[in-house]
């Protein structure tokens, strides 16, 4: 089985590279171009890039694009595999808060050093939530019993970036956050299930993957992770029930290293001709996605932040 295994993993790694080869093979971004998601299918990052995907196709602003998966260790995976693509300017690969924390937490030799970060895009946002049967009505009443006993209140969650979240309302709550047992699944879905066996307590999770089970009432959202309540969704946030916690899930494009300055720029055209179609605010307004687009010198000080605020969290993790 262990060599089933490594035989596998290889394909895979091989099937993935010739696949991003071939896309490549043009040196005009505006012929062949290949989206990059470090991670399976049907997760926030795939879903993401198949939304740009589909936004350049619908108005022909790239003549063949495709999406290929390299999922593994939190995406460093995929940040490895981009950093050793130098000079290839038709790759572009999504990232975000989760791999930044996935690097820390890792302690990842590859960072986002190694790549050229070109844009932020948008931000979602994650929500409390407990099985329907909790004794838990509010988030306060959450709290409480989180404080009486930490061991006891199990957590769950979809990724990385959830247990952020869960970390910085223990914080804000005054509840050390390694005294609490928390069960990573792979993705929203599972976290979910999780709650609805019993197997844990409370979920931290972005609020579309959730979304469904919110509103069939299997689920009670507690509160959103988010600077204001979402239009068309009644829920508060975490901060206007006293946790101020405003870690966003963002999203960002990151390029190959070794590219021009002329390529760059050339990239920073089509993700802004792609933001902007009809097709992609749609995506964003599906999505429960936020338009932050930032680029530039702003966008490096934002990363150079989030690296530090994020790599904190990871050490409260311990």
């Amino acid at each position: 089985m262990a060599a089933y295994g490594i035989v596998a993993v290889a394909t895979i790694g091989l099937a993935s590279f010739f696949s991003i080869q071939s896309a490549s093979g043009g040196s005009d971004i505006r012929a062949n171009l290949t989206l990059i998601a470090p991670a399976g299918a049907g997760g926030g990052w795939d879903t993401f890039m198949r939304e740009q995907q589909q936004a350049m196709r619908a108005n022909g602003l790239v003549n063949n694009t495709q999406v290929v998966n390299i999922p593994g260790a939190a995406g460093t995976i995929g940040l490895g595999k981009l950093s050793t693509m130098s000079g290839q300017a038709n790759n572009l690969m999504v990232t975000g808060a989760g791999l930044v924390a996935g690097v820390a937490q890792l302690d990842s030799a590859v960072t986002h050093d190694d790549v050229r970060p070109i844009a932020r895009l948008v931000e979602e946002y994650d929500v409390v939530v407990v099985p329907a049967s909790s004794p838990y009505k509010t988030l306060d009443d959450l709290v409480q019993a989180w404080k009486a006993d930490p061991a006891a209140i199990a957590w769950t969650g979809g990724g990385t970036f959830d247990q952020l979240v869960m970390t910085e309302l223990a914080l804000a709550a005054g509840v050390d956050p390694s005294d609490t047992t928390y069960i990573p699944k792979s993705g929203g879905g599972e976290a979910a299930q999780a709650l609805i066996t019993d197997t844990a307590k409370a979920a931290t999770s972005g609020y579309k993957d959730v979304e469904d089970q919110v509103k069939s009432g299997r689920l009670r959202a507690l509160g959103l992770a988010a600077p204001q309540r979402l239009d068309g969704v009644d829920i508060p946030t975490l901060t206007e029930q006293g946790y101020e916690v405003d870690l966003a899930n963002w999203r960002a494009l990151v390029a190959p290293p070794g590219i021009t300055d002329e390529e760059f720029a050339e990239l920073r055209t089509l993700i802004e001709e792609t933001i902007a179609t009809p097709e992609w605010q749609d995506a964003v307004e599906r999505n429960k996605w936020a338009d932050v687009y930032l680029t530039g010198d702003e966008f490096d000080e934002f990363m150079t932040s989030e690296q530090q605020r994020i790599g904190e969290l990871v050490k409260e993790i311990g």
